[in-house]
């Protein structure tokens, strides 16, 4: 199926952000892109400044819970705002997927700042005639 197709069909995302941290402290939630490809989903988030170690990717049914903690290093206790617009601290994000994809097959990838979650097309249950790409060795 040609992802061009898939858009006249596709449900939404449903997205949710967490209410507050482990300890209820303040949360945040980073920008968020989804969209389909000839392969499947993708959703990239922007998680610039923070470290691979600080996040969290879980998969359960068709949900993806993205978390983690952007630390704030740099600044000193006596510091004073001009203008403050870079969240930090704990934030989580969900993504409720639709039918049709195999979460139990993404593959994650963090890189200058972006997390890359691929999700493929669940394999069909279609028994009938379907495509199947060669690739050159």
């Amino acid at each position: 199926m040609a992802a061009n197709d898939i858009f006249a069909t596709l449900p939404l995302v449903r997205r949710t952000a967490s209410p507050g941290g482990p300890s209820g402290s303040a949360s945040w939630t980073p920008n968020t892109d989804v969209y389909v490809t000839d392969g499947g989903l993708v959703v990239k988030v922007e998680l610039a400044g923070m470290r691979k170690e600080d996040l969290e990717l879980m998969v359960e049914g068709s949900q993806i819970k993205i978390s983690g903690y952007r630390r704030d290093d740099s600044r000193t206790a006596q510091c004073r705002f001009v203008a403050m617009e870079i969240n930090y601290g704990h934030f989580e994000s969900s993504l409720e997927l639709p039918s049709g994809y195999d979460l139990s097959a993404s593959r994650a990838e963090y890189q200058n700042g972006f997390l890359r979650v691929d999700v493929p097309f669940a394999p069909t249950t279609n028994p009938g005639l379907h495509h199947v790409p060669i690739s050159a060795s």
